[in-house]
C-alpha cells in the first residue's frame, strides 16, 4: 500500500500545480472583461485565456515577471512582425519555446496584439 502511495504522490502533486496555475475552466459568474482595440475583436480567441495557460508562468500576469529570462513585454518596443515571429518559432537564445504546433496562426496573431498591450499604460 506504501509503494501504491509513494508512486502517487508525485502525480497528485504535479495535478494540484497544474489546476493552481490556471489550467481550470473560466466560471461564468465572472464579468467579461473589456475588449483592447489591439485584440482581435471579430474572432473568437480568448487571448487572457491563452496568456493563463501558456504564458503566464514565465511573462508573469503583467507581462514584467521575467521568469527563466522571459522578457519583460511592459519595456518592450517590439513590433507586431517580430512577436509573431517570436511566438511562432520561439526565440533565438532558445529561452521561448515555439507555439507553431500548439496555437493556430490566428491564436498566434491575437497573442501578439495581446502582448502589445502590457506597456499601454506606461
Amino acid at each position: 500500500m506504501q509503494t501504491i502511495m509513494k508512486r502517487l504522490l508525485p502525480l497528485f502533486l504535479l495535478t494540484l500545480i497544474m489546476l493552481a496555475c490556471g489550467g481550470g475552466e473560466e466560471t461564468t459568474s465572472e464579468a467579461p472583461a473589456a475588449e483592447t482595440p489591439a485584440v482581435a475583436a471579430a474572432q473568437d480567441i480568448d487571448v487572457k485565456k491563452i496568456w493563463k495557460i501558456r504564458c503566464i508562468a514565465c511573462h508573469g500576469l503583467y507581462g514584467d515577471m521575467g521568469t527563466n529570462g522571459a522578457a519583460n513585454l511592459q519595456e518592450s518596443t517590439r513590433d507586431l512582425a517580430y512577436r509573431v515571429n517570436i511566438i511562432t518559432n520561439g526565440s533565438e537564445n532558445g529561452i521561448m519555446t515555439p507555439f507553431k504546433d500548439i496555437l493556430s496562426p490566428e491564436e498566434i496573431e491575437a497573442m501578439a496584439k495581446y502582448t502589445m498591450t502590457f506597456n499601454e499604460n506606461l
